[in-house]
């Protein structure tokens, strides 16, 4: 029998030496799935006129594509729930909320990528408007790529009045200028690539599930939390643009936690800022969202 000079004899150096080939092999496929996500990540970035921050959006996918796939998801929609009476009390009244909003779309994006140094880009300028009001008993809304939007009845007792509806209903429609869509889809690649290296390079289902843990705790969370609260941003200074009152977002917030019956997760764990985060957040903005309403608001608008 062959003596090995690590000390190990026949075949089972053979055995250890494969098992170190094995090894190698797995670096190198975690390291060409790296490149590649790093590839993606850094090739697929912009700078937000809205935010001023550089984010990642897949740069095949453009505005048709969105809108197409907006619309898609509203038929789907509406061809399930229930839309009220468009010539109800309340489809007028919610459609005239959101037409506020919309005319100062373009004012205040313009305004917002002035404080950070940028052009304007007018992504909404080829939205195609409409909005439903569904029977539901849901305290929700929203407007998804293409200005497709839709209020759920159970949110009209909880705003109470216009002012904190448009607060809500701008939150949504910021979602839609911010591209929160089409980030989250370049989110969910990048999630892929993470979830192909693991199965490529030999991890247990135990591993993948730790690695995937770990990305959804330290960057996949914490990615949709800070989406909520650009959204909050954007949404405020429309409704304030629009001449409703911003200050009527506070109260907005402390209400929608009492509807939940303050069963919200803790903020590490949700997609959402807390109420108590979110509601902190608000109040620093409002000195800006004031100043907006001031500048902004215009004589006719705020005679409605």
């Amino acid at each position: 029998m062959r003596q090995d000079p690590f000390g190990n004899q026949g075949n089972g150096g053979q055995r250890r030496r494969g098992g170190g080939l094995f090894g190698n092999i797995r670096w190198v496929i975690l390291l060409g799935f790296a490149v590649y996500g790093g590839c993606y990540y850094f090739g697929n970035r912009s700078v937000d006129p809205y935010t001023g921050e550089k984010v990642l959006i897949d740069s095949s996918l453009n505005a048709s594509e969105e809108k197409a796939m907006g619309l898609q998801a509203y038929q789907e929609i509406l061809a399930q729930e229930r839309p009220v009476d468009p010539n109800s009390q309340i489809a007028r009244q919610v459609r005239e909320i959101a037409n506020r909003l919309i005319a100062k779309v373009d004012v205040v994006e313009t305004s917002l990528a002035q404080e950070h140094g940028l052009q304007p880009q007018h992504f909404a300028k080829d939205f195609e408007w409409d909005v439903n009001v569904l029977q539901s008993d849901e305290a929700n809304a929203f407007c998804l790529p293409g200005g497709k939007m839709a209020v759920y009845t159970g949110l009209i007792p909880v705003a109470q009045n216009a002012d904190a509806l448009a607060v809500v209903m701008g939150h949504e429609i910021a979602h839609a200028l911010l591209r929160h869509g089409a980030q989250r889809m370049a989110q969910q690649k990048l999630t892929q690539i993470g979830q192909m290296a693991g199965a490529a390079s030999g991890m247990d289902v135990q591993q993948q599930q730790m690695m995937m843990s770990a990305m959804g705790y330290g960057y996949l969370l914490p990615y949709a939390r800070s989406h909520e609260t650009q959204a909050d941003e954007v949404g405020l200074m429309l409704a304030a643009a629009a001449c409703f009152n911003p200050e009527e977002a506070v109260p907005l917030w402390q209400r929608m936690s009492q509807a939940s019956g303050g069963q919200a997760p803790p903020e590490f764990s949700s997609t959402h800022p807390n109420p108590g985060t979110r509601i902190q957040n608000l109040q620093a903005l409002m000195p800006k969202a004031l100043e907006y309403r001031q500048r902004y608001c215009t004589a006719g608008a705020a005679a409605r």
